[in-house]
């Protein structure tokens, strides 16, 4: 098949024939002080295999203890993104082969995850659009395989080490309804979440680093159409430059399959940020793949509603509270107050405020020659 064209025969193609319908899955790594299982400590950098232990390794014998930590960092971004706490929610394991899964199988949420429902609301050219969030779960992050070779990737390597201090670093995996219908609103998703992480203080959410990572289903339909198309996820995108460009060419290849009358096969492909292109990683598993059953090693989570109201009452200002915040209290544009608040200048603009300085012209300052 040739080379799909972005923005192309291909964009306007799908513009007028095809929608297209895109969900996100992103992964945020917690900033708590142990794993999310035992006690070891979460530092990054040092010896391979040396923060690991019986628990993390899945030793025989051992047994895991919830972080409660982790537990409160997932109810406060749940109540941040207004989803409904549930008041019993159940670790499962999540069964499948990996040479960075020590255990053979990840301890994960499936049919009872902590958070439920909510929805983001997220800026757009055409004005604010509501994404709807269908979970927040917890579960254990994987080691980390180092494949050595020419390209760094397990493809063409001499041979593979596996190191285990990442193996049961919390995560929270936040999954959007398939509400978004283009790559910038995709980029205007993550960005808006990302923001809400970092206002929450719970991951330093380093798109480059991998303590967030996103992956993005994507899939075709006619216009006008509500029964959505054959699926496909795509992973290995590591900044909202990547996500969008990763997305605009999985439209475009798919849109050129549909269009010569040839099938979109639901598989996982990996984005190629240098080729700018995706290829096949695996064909795609479907739930029952996993085997999941609850892990009889944890009890069910209960948290107490008194703790879910202190956690509540201490919610920070949100990003979107206080872009309005900013705007209609110092007179600011929209864009403005939206690049003080991503670029952590707002505070030093109510400083400047209150010590007398005009707020148009220290905003002007600040998101021109600071934020520059």
């Amino acid at each position: 098949m040739r080379r799909p064209t972005v923005g192309g025969d291909s964009g306007v193609e799908q513009a007028t024939r095809f929608e297209a319908v895109v969900g996100l899955e992103v992964h945020v790594e917690l900033a708590t002080v142990t794993k999310m299982f035992c006690a070891c400590a979460i530092d990054f950098g040092g010896t391979p295999n040396t923060r690991t232990c019986p628990v993390c390794l899945g030793q025989p014998g051992s047994l895991p203890v919830v972080n409660a930590a982790a537990v409160a960092s997932a109810i406060r971004l749940g109540l941040a993104l207004g989803c409904t706490i549930a008041p019993s929610s159940v670790f499962h394991r999540k069964n499948y082969f990996y040479p960075d899964m020590p255990k053979d199988y990840q301890i994960s949420q499936y049919d009872v995850p902590i958070c439920l429902g909510g929805e983001l609301e997220i800026p757009t050219r055409e004005g604010t659009r509501r994404v709807g969030i269908t979970r927040v779960h917890m579960e254990e992050d994987t080691g980390k395989s180092l494949h050595v070779g020419t390209s760094g990737r397990i493809h063409g390597a001499d041979y593979s080490l596996v190191d285990y201090n990442r193996a049961g670093i919390p995560l929270l995996e936040c999954v959007s309804e398939p509400d978004l219908r283009s790559a910038e609103q995709a980029r205007a998703y993550l960005a808006e979440l990302r923001a809400i992480v970092l206002a929450l203080g719970i991951s330093d959410a380093k798109l480059e680093e991998g303590s967030m990572r996103c992956d993005a289903n994507v899939s075709l339909r006619p216009v006008g159409h509500t029964v959505y198309g054959t699926r496909v996820e795509v992973k290995n995108m590591n900044s909202l430059r990547s996500l969008g460009r990763a997305i605009d060419y999985e439209i475009a290849r798919q849109t050129d399959l549909l269009t010569a009358g040839d099938p979109v096969v639901q598989e996982t492909r990996h984005w190629n940020e240098d080729a700018g292109t995706t290829s096949t990683l695996r064909r795609k598993e479907e739930v029952f793949d996993y085997r999941y059953f609850p892990d009889p090693d944890l009890v069910p989570v209960k948290p107490d509603p008194a703790w879910i109201d202190e956690l509540r009452a201490g919610l920070p200002e949100l990003p979107a509270a206080r872009r309005a915040r900013l705007a209609s209290g110092y007179g600011l544009s929209t864009q403005q107050a939206a690049t003080l608040v991503t670029s952590g200048l707002a505070g030093k603009l109510e400083e400047a405020a209150a010590a007398g300085a005009p707020p148009a012209e220290a905003a002007n300052w600040l998101t021109n020659e600071v934020a520059a």
